[in-house]
């Protein structure tokens, strides 16, 4: 469906004249070939003269007001007068009206409309009398953009974009909605908004034109576009789909892979509710890892024995196939670690001789703790929730240790399947600097940021360390294979990986520029 002139609509909001024409320029050397000006954002009356000397290409004019997200402090009768102004100023080719006043404002010349819908606060209940209301309006394209409060409210709004009759662009709001800006496009958008400099608050959930650069390959979806994503709560700091999107390029793929924020005991509907998309496979992370095991039809061994999964394939009758890829990737990673190290005694060193401390009691432990245990070493696990320890504990047959006697404890392994020290509380550790000793194995499970806290301090007291990278990365090049079929190349994906946590990072180029 194409209707606007590029199918990335740039936003750009600014208090000043000045900073809106420099972000004019900046966007379009960035690769804007469409751009919204919010016009409400200005602190003083709009110039528009002052804009055009910079114009390189169609500009959309909006002067939103509060109770629509808006800034603008005017009254309603004021800011009318200024949208008449901007339509019939000559600087602009797109007007966006809201549908209560897209009436009041007739056509002008060529400028097109945008009638559009903003709910800040829910999915209406009438969103579809809505819609159809609407749609008996002079528009050129129709825009809804809601706050989505669960799966199901983005569920009904991608129905909605999906059967929309005419060119329409419906989307969720919020990090729960993030996948239906996306998703719009398969179903038909003509383009999705992104801001430009996304630190402004131009909306909630709005992506950035950097994650296009980055991450999302935006430009490629179309009807036929595999989705796949990442099931969790949080999952706005995930570096999977950086990961899993470049893979999917590289291997030329037309598929898309996701952010699904699902709120805790919301996973089982969830997934019913994405199943009209399809989402063919999950990564999936806390806190639903047992909820996936739980729902699967299929389990493979990791799973059976974990009760955790972290990845879910869809089979062809709808149902799920899982596996935990966390389990093979945390016994690979600690077998990389060992291979060639010989002990005291001059002998390899064998994972069933060591001794290991294992904090938390998680999904991410639980497949750790079970991977251990086939390999015979000597475990005790560390929990701040005793319960969930003493539970894993029975399972793999090993000791419990009080939270905080963590430190007294003697271990050849030590490793962190806790959140502690994640970005963004990257200044925490989940163990006292005291406890490293020069010789043990430090692991951690976290890889935002690789170079955790924990890590640190263990390199600077002597110890040897595993990164939670090469786990991430071994678990994710696992489950490229169980979505697609295809074996990725591990040290390419490292790559990638590192790459996106370098701060200098400004572009991995997933695609051509937005």
């Amino acid at each position: 469906m194409s209707v606007g002139p590029d199918r990335v609509l740039v936003v750009i909001g600014r208090t000043r004249h000045k900073m809106i024409t420099a972000e004019l320029q900046e966007a379009v050397k960035r690769g804007a070939k469409f751009i919204e000006l919010r016009l409400d954002f200005l602190a003083k009356a709009v110039e528009f003269k002052r804009f055009t000397p910079v114009k390189q290409c169609p500009w959309v004019a909006t002067l939103r007001r509060p109770s629509d997200g808006g800034r603008y402090p005017g009254t309603e009768t004021e800011r009318q007068t200024i949208i008449r102004q901007a339509i019939v100023s000559g600087a602009f080719e797109w007007v966006d009206l809201e549908h209560d006043i897209a009436k009041a404002i007739p056509r002008f010349g060529p400028v097109k409309r945008i009638v559009s819908y903003h709910n800040l606060n829910e999915t209406p209940d009438n969103l579809e009398d809505l819609y159809a209301d609407m749609l008996k309006l002079d528009g050129d394209v129709y825009k809804l953009a809601v706050m989505a409060q669960s799966p199901a409210d983005v569920a009904r709004v991608l129905r909605l974009q999906k059967a929309a009759p005419k060119p329409t662009v419906a989307f969720c709001m919020g990090d729960v909605g993030a996948p239906s800006r996306y998703l719009s496009l398969k179903y038909g958008a003509p383009f999705i908004y992104a801001a430009f400099n996304k630190e402004r608050g131009i909306a909630p959930g709005l992506p950035s034109l950097e994650e296009f650069r980055t991450t999302y390959p935006v430009r490629s979806i179309d009807a036929n576009t595999r989705v796949f994503g990442v099931a969790g709560d949080p999952v706005g700091q995930s570096l999977s789909p950086v990961l899993h999107n470049h893979v999917y390029r590289s291997m030329k793929l037309n598929a898309i892979y996701l952010p699904f924020r699902i709120p805790r005991g919301q996973f089982p509907q969830a997934v019913e509710e994405y199943g009209q998309i399809p989402v063919e496979g999950y990564s999936v992370t806390i806190p639903h890892k047992e909820a996936a095991a739980a729902i699967a039809r299929e389990k493979d061994a990791t799973v059976e024995q974990t009760g955790a999964a972290n990845t879910l394939v869809r089979l062809p009758d709808g149902k799920f196939s899982a596996a935990n890829t966390d389990y093979h990737a945390a016994i690979d990673s600690l077998r990389e670690h060992v291979r060639g190290k010989t002990g005291s005694d001059g002998k390899p060193v064998q994972l069933s001789q060591c001794a290991v401390l294992v904090l938390g009691a998680g999904g991410a432990a639980r497949a750790v703790c079970h991977a251990l245990h086939k390999e015979g070493a000597h475990i005790t696990i560390a929990a701040r929730t005793p319960e969930r320890a003493h539970a894993l504990a029975e399972e793999v047959n090993c000791k419990t240790l009080d939270w905080h006697a963590r430190h007294s404890v003697f271990f050849d392994v030590l490793i962190n399947c806790t959140p502690v020290g994640m970005h963004p509380n990257v200044d925490e550790s989940p163990v006292h600097v005291s406890v490293m000793k020069p010789g043990v194995t430090v692991f951690d499970t976290i890889y935002n940021p690789e170079t955790t806290l924990m890590i640190r301090e263990a390199r600077a007291r002597g110890c040897d360390t595993i990164t939670g990278v090469d786990m991430f990365v071994r678990q994710a090049a696992r489950q490229v294979e169980l979505f697609t079929g295809q074996t990725p190349d591990l040290e390419a994906m490292r790559g990638i990986v590192r790459k996106a946590l370098s701060p200098l990072t400004r572009a991995l180029d997933t695609e051509e520029t937005a």
